[in-house]
């Protein structure tokens, strides 16, 4: 009789995501720009893998144990990955955003059986994660802390730094993703300069007035805890208009579906690609176009 087959869980399914050249959009060039298919892990999104590696930290480290209840503050993406990783872990979820998050997504956490608690538009981010510690301190549950916690950038250091170093071969120049949590900024950014320091890092918040969901121009006082401005060479304004327009360019001239910070992430990559040359920049697009559906942008 043979061996059982140890068939992989949807958990190792997170990460080993696609890197994609860009075919049309950056024109004649002389630079390579890529976009890595976040979107292709199990719940849609870049924010699988720190969800994975949060639940995963605190599980090793006996702060938390199957069926216990956490609680995190989220714009949308997080939620989503985190009530995926808590439906494959065992544990409760509730979850805390500003009302005006697209239907897409809330369904989508439901559906893994997370508890959703709104906050107004006009409270936002900043409200929900203080709401998120006042429920923790009431006993509630455990706050994660995505903002604060080492293993989100621990995430992206282990896995998605490293895959796009050797997907590249290593000649990677510029690496460009949106910033909202920073996680992924700060962890592919720590393992990117730990292999070759000259790599560019450029980090992308939204103008003043635009709302792109996931990413935040956040008031000093809120700025995540993990975020370490040296990390990042470069920080690029990007407005929502410019952000879904490319979104809509990625999906009719390069087939990629995208959401609308994605949009934003290959519009600063051929901003970036106009000023270098023989450059290999690596953009990150973190989520699918599906999740947008239900605003009419894509309309």
């Amino acid at each position: 009789m043979s061996a059982p087959i140890d068939y992989p869980t949807i958990e190792h399914t997170v990460g080993n995501t696609p890197l994609v050249r860009l075919q049309r959009l950056p024109g004649e060039t002389s630079n390579t720009v890529l976009g890595k298919l976040e979107g292709n892990n199990p719940a849609g999104s870049v924010k699988d893998r720190p969800a994975m590696s949060m639940i995963n930290e605190a599980e090793s480290k006996g702060v938390i144990a199957p069926g216990d209840t956490l609680i995190e503050a989220t714009s949308g993406n997080t939620g989503i990955a985190l009530a995926m990783a808590a439906a494959v872990k065992g544990y409760r979820l509730k979850l805390i955003m500003p009302s005006n998050q697209s239907e897409e997504r809330k369904g989508a956490m439901r559906a893994y059986g997370a508890e959703l608690i709104d906050v107004s538009p006009d409270e936002g981010m900043e409200g929900a994660r203080d709401l998120a510690l006042r429920m923790q301190a009431g006993g509630e549950g455990l706050v994660l802390n995505q903002f604060a916690n080492p293993d989100n950038p621990g995430g992206h250091f282990a896995t998605t730094g490293p895959e796009i170093w050797e997907q590249t071969g290593g000649n990677v120049t510029h690496f460009i993703a949106s910033m909202g949590t920073t996680g992924t900024i700060m962890g592919v950014s720590r393992f990117l300069k730990s292999q070759n320091p000259d790599i560019q890092t450029i980090g992308l918040q939204p103008t003043d007035g635009s709302q792109i969901p996931g990413i935040r121009r956040w008031p000093p006082e809120y700025l995540p805890d993990i975020y370490q401005h040296e990390r990042v060479d470069r920080v690029m304004d990007i407005s929502q208009r410019e952000s879904e327009q490319m979104m809509k360019r990625l999906a009719r001239d390069e087939g990629i579906f995208a959401g609308v910070s994605s949009g934003g992430a290959i519009a600063a990559a051929l901003k970036l690609s106009a000023e270098v040359k023989g450059a290999t920049i690596v953009a990150i697009i973190c989520d699918r176009g599906d999740r947008y559906l239900s605003t009419g942008i894509f309309a």
